[in-house]
């Protein structure tokens, strides 16, 4: 039976959708914006800064589930343009640490509310 993960510390969904669900084990998250969860406000700014965003309402989730970044298993990130490859994959890597998550980065238009970046995720919980 399938558990449905909802938390303050991220953006609340704003369509059919939940934050996330765990079904035997694994959690699957749910796309992730740059949203401030305080405010619901997309948050402009640089790709460093909506990326900073974007993992911290994604790691907001797999907490909220039980579990850590280190239970990540994979990540799929969205975004506006290869030009910004290097700075996201500075970012990612300062967050996960010597973590290593399997990984899809996915070059795409503009997100949702003109957002740059998009994440989701899958991690295995134990809770």
């Amino acid at each position: 039976m399938s558990r449905t993960i909802f938390t303050a510390d991220a953006p609340k969904p704003a369509g059919h959708y939940s934050q996330g669900v765990v079904e035997s084990g694994w959690l699957f998250v749910s796309g992730q914006l740059p949203i401030d969860p305080a405010t619901g406000k997309f948050v402009p700014g640089t790709i460093e800064e909506q990326t900073r965003r974007v993992l911290d309402n994604l790691a907001a989730v797999v907490v909220a589930a039980g579990g850590s970044l280190r239970d990540v298993a994979k990540v799929t990130l969205y975004f506006s343009d290869i030009a910004h490859w290097p700075a996201i994959n500075a970012v990612y890597a300062e967050f996960f640490g010597d973590h290593k998550p399997a990984r899809s980065a996915v070059p795409t238009q503009k997100l949702h509310y003109g957002a740059d970046i998009e994440a989701e995720a899958i991690a295995f919980v134990k809770g």
